[in-house]
């Protein structure tokens, strides 16, 4: 069944803020279920929609918010029609987790279409449940067939939100209607440090109109600002049908706490009264694990470094490139430690014992970051001459952060770790690299390829100085030099990647597309 027949199917309007009632008396209001009720004032509202992700061969993680205390209802089945539906009595939603709640959905058949919908039952009012919300995914399959995945970042940011006169965040409808079995966030998903003004004049005298909300009136420095800020985007009607209907394996940056913040770092910003990096990124992670279909870790439910396998021609590696990381400075330390730390010393070491084990064919390291674009420090409030990222300007043999990066690609070569493929976001446009250790001041790895693709709804940059460390060789990138930054989405320069695997011949076929979904860029790489 197609997306276009479940919707139609559904009698779901997935893009209004509540959902309407379906057609058919469904389940969870038979037998001992909720009970219809007359009372509309006491039936919950899900203003949010339904969410999906972190899906594995065991289960998948579905999300749902409501705006009030109540209970969280999910029915799952492998037919729109409901017949079978298994029905799920999930946690409580209430005010100290911002009334969201999840469930994990286990014992999923694989290689399936799972169609759910989600009720809240009112806890002051039990006969009270709210109107369904409908959702979809698909499982990994057990055997070989074609994958398909989409990735980008960078949303809401440089003052650039939401607005409903141009047509929403356009790119979420773009990327859904390429049909990908599931979607990397690449990070940047808020910008808590990036207020929105009601109107923007654009170059040619136009006007942009952002919707505006409390929490999008300046920085974020509390919970509530920053659960604010993640509430903001799902305002967007294209989001909300994009999460409804495709998984997503989240990865913070940055901006969802305040440009290029570092653990520890005290801020100079004077727009901020908090002035601990720390202290505002444990605000931050909370609320981006409250409001996305994290499945937490019982061992340390906070790390969000992690991996999936989707069937066996695909694993996903998504890497933590802020928690555990160094400060910022020029980045030319010749030893390895807390100050050149990127990934950490545990990451790392889980990063390489989870590509070692990993029996995929194809194996893609999501990184917030990318590897050769040089990201200088410029906030006004940190010395001079520092470095964001893992490059540092320096064309010699790896330094700093590229320390950490030498080791992993000489691990990969020396126990032979074949079919390595990175995807990220964070520079705010697109571009494709390969990196062969011929032209490399460092050649004791595997050639391989990085392919960068955002923003989603933000301003445009670049292109970026490109670092020789590791050889790379950029073969596209889709903005000129020269470039007038912080172009808006009115321009078309937003963009997003998508990948397919070939279920008979394992090809991968990696592709760059733009607002219009015209593939910009495209390589086919065969397995080794």
């Amino acid at each position: 069944m197609n997306r276009r027949r479940f919707l139609g199917h559904s009698a779901v309007a997935i893009g209004g803020l509540a959902a309407a009632s379906l057609t058919r008396r469904p389940a969870w209001a038979q037998g001992p279920g909720p009970a219809v009720v007359t009372s509309e004032g006491a039936r919950p509202a899900v203003p949010y929609g339904v969410q999906s992700g972190d899906v594995t061969g065991e289960g998948a993680i579905v999300w749902s918010r409501s705006d009030r205390s109540s209970r969280l209802i999910v029915e799952w089945a492998t037919s729109d029609s409901f017949r079978d539906a298994q029905r799920i009595v999930g946690p409580t939603a209430l005010a100290e987790n911002d009334f969201t709640a999840r469930v994990d959905l286990r014992g999923l058949p694989a290689g399936q279409d799972i169609f759910y919908r989600v009720v809240f039952q009112n806890l002051a009012a039990p006969k009270a449940v709210s109107a369904p919300v409908m959702g979809r995914f698909r499982t990994p399959p057990a055997g070989r067939r074609s994958v398909t995945f989409a990735f980008s970042g960078d949303e809401a940011g440089q003052g650039w939100g939401i607005n409903a006169e141009w047509g929403g965040m356009k790119m979420y409808e773009v990327m859904r209607r390429s049909n990908p079995d599931f979607f990397i966030h690449s990070g940047d998903q808020i910008y808590a440090d990036g207020p929105l003004k009601a109107e923007v004049t654009l170059d040619d005298g136009t006007i942009w109109k952002n919707l505006t909300t409390t929490a999008k009136s300046k920085v974020a420095e509390t919970l509530e600002e920053f659960r604010g800020n993640f509430a903001y985007n799902l305002l967007d009607a294209n989001k909300r049908r994009f999460c409804a209907e495709v998984p997503t394996l989240v990865q913070w940056d940055d901006h969802e706490t305040r440009n290029n913040w570092y653990p520890e770092q005290i801020l100079g910003d004077e727009r901020y009264r908090v002035r601990s990096a720390s202290l505002l990124a444990a605000f931050a992670k909370r609320a981006m694990l409250e409001y996305n279909p994290f499945r937490f870790d019982p061992i340390d439910p906070e790390r969000i470094y992690r991996s999936f396998a989707y069937g066996p021609s695909l694993e996903v590696f998504m890497i933590d490139e802020r928690s555990y990381r160094g400060p910022n400075t020029p980045n030319r330390q010749t030893t390895l430690d807390d100050q050149s730390a990127f990934l950490g010393p545990a990451q790392l070491r889980w990063l390489k014992q989870s590509l070692l084990a990993s029996r995929a064919t194809w194996k893609v390291i999501a990184s917030d970051m990318p590897i050769s674009i040089v990201v200088p420090d410029l906030n006004p409030d940190v010395p001079k001459g520092t470095y964001e990222a893992w490059a540092n300007g320096d064309h010699g043999e790896p330094l700093g952060r590229e320390l950490e990066l030498a080791s992993l690609f000489g691990f990969i070569k020396q126990n032979g770790i074949k079919n390595v493929v990175w995807v990220t976001a964070d520079v705010h446009y697109a571009s494709a690299t390969s990196y062969d250790p011929g032209r490399a001041k460092f050649a004791d790895f595997i050639p391989f390829w990085e392919f960068v693709a955002g923003p989603i709804n933000a301003g445009t940059f670049g292109p970026g100085e490109i670092d020789r460390t590791f050889g790379p060789d950029v073969k596209y990138v889709s903005v000129p030099h020269g470039m007038k930054q912080n172009r808006p989405p009115t321009e078309g320069m937003q963009y997003f990647g998508l990948a397919k695997i070939d279920g008979a011949t394992e090809r991968l076929i990696v592709s760059l597309n733009d607002l219009a979904g015209k593939v910009l860029y495209s390589v086919d790489l065969q397995p080794s």
